[in-house]
């Protein structure tokens, strides 16, 4: 598989070459770049099949580059040395990733997935746009079996877990299923106004009417729901809610 890096960092560049020679005999990195404009023009001379593409570069973003060229695009692992909340966000948005410097194994995982992958399409990257751009932090992309959607985080009333999967409920009633876990939902969204109130249950504080102590604890709703508050969590729920 022929690879291209781009990266506005010489000293990243040489250590992640040095971490693909070692590892993967199955990349060839065919050609480097040190900015948007550059990686543009050589991904559209080279016309690799992957690119492992930095996120913040002089002249722009990564995804700035993406813009420039036409699909289908190549496979994209995105190399970052952004803040957690940044990464989870590419995870959602379907897009493979590394933190800098990159893990061997985390190499080794993002290489087989993009194997798998045809090329990045044009709706990953718009998603990923909208998800990583903290001034557009509204907004999340969810993962179902059929789709990658982006929705507004004021609509989520809460989140439900369900084994591996969580059922996310929405203002107008509405429920959606996704493929990934409360834990990594919880990890995006306590940080911006929702409260894990129980292992099974993640809230948005918008729509909590009360915190009830009676029958062992619960909050209501405003939409009449009674979601339950673990004895573990009762106490982090009051203090949190005190502070609205």
């Amino acid at each position: 598989m022929k690879a291209v890096i781009i990266d506005d960092m010489p000293l990243a560049i040489a250590s992640l070459k040095v971490e693909i020679e070692e590892n993967i005999p199955d990349i060839e990195i065919v050609g480097t770049a040190e900015s948007v404009v550059r990686g543009a023009k050589l991904i559209k001379k080279i016309k690799p099949d992957l690119v492992f593409l930095d996120i913040e570069m002089p002249d722009g973003l990564g995804f700035d580059l993406l813009d420039l060229l036409e699909e289908p695009y190549p496979n994209i692992i995105f190399v970052t040395g952004s803040n957690e909340y940044a990464i989870k966000a590419f995870r959602y948005a379907a897009i493979d990733y590394l933190l800098k410097p990159a893990d061997p194994d985390l190499l080794k995982e993002a290489f087989e997935k993009a194997k798998q992958k045809t090329g990045t399409s044009g709706v990953q990257v718009s998603i990923a746009k909208a998800t990583f751009n903290e001034n557009n932090s509204k907004q999340i992309a969810l993962n179902t079996q059929d789709e990658l959607r982006i929705v507004d985080i004021k609509d989520i009333v809460r989140c439900q877990a369900d084994s591996n999967y969580t059922t996310f409920y929405f203002n107008d009633e509405s429920k959606m299923v996704v493929t990934k876990s409360l834990k990594e939902y919880d990890n995006i969204l306590s940080p911006i106004g929702f409260i894990r109130s129980h292992q099974s249950h993640l809230v948005n504080a918008e729509y909590i009417d009360s915190l009830q102590k009676t029958d062992g604890g619960y909050l209501l709703l405003k939409n009449k729901e009674m979601i339950p508050v673990s004895v573990r969590k009762r106490s982090e729920v009051l203090e949190i809610l005190k502070a609205k």
